[in-house]
């Protein structure tokens, strides 16, 4: 008999060559911007943006919240997956991976 072999969860937030990577969940056309914390069912960080998901007006606002919430510039944030889609996985140039998760526990 074989062994099965066990399928690990990828982490919501991760490390990988210098950069974090963070699976988001975007709420679009919100009453204000903000970073709102991690959704444990999803296993995302959940954001919310004013914008409308119109034209890439929401993941502008996403990449521009992010660099303002962890200090970092603009440039250094990018979306990786999930363009088009509520759910993406956003790239921070560098290792962010405790401020990202202090963000979870707020």
């Amino acid at each position: 008999m074989r062994p099965r072999e066990v399928q690990m969860e990828p982490e919501w937030v991760r490390e990988s060559e210098g950069d974090t990577f963070v699976e988001v969940d975007i709420q679009p056309g919100s009453k204000r911007s903000e970073i709102l914390g991690f959704e444990p069912w999803r296993k995302r960080l959940k954001i919310a943006v004013r914008s409308p998901p119109v034209d890439g007006a929401a993941n502008v606002e996403v990449i521009e919240l992010m660099a303002e919430e962890i200090g970092i510039k603009k440039a250094d944030v990018s979306i990786v997956t999930g363009q088009s889609r509520r759910w993406k996985t956003v790239k921070l140039r560098g290792d962010y991976v405790n401020t990202i998760r202090n963000f979870a526990e707020d």
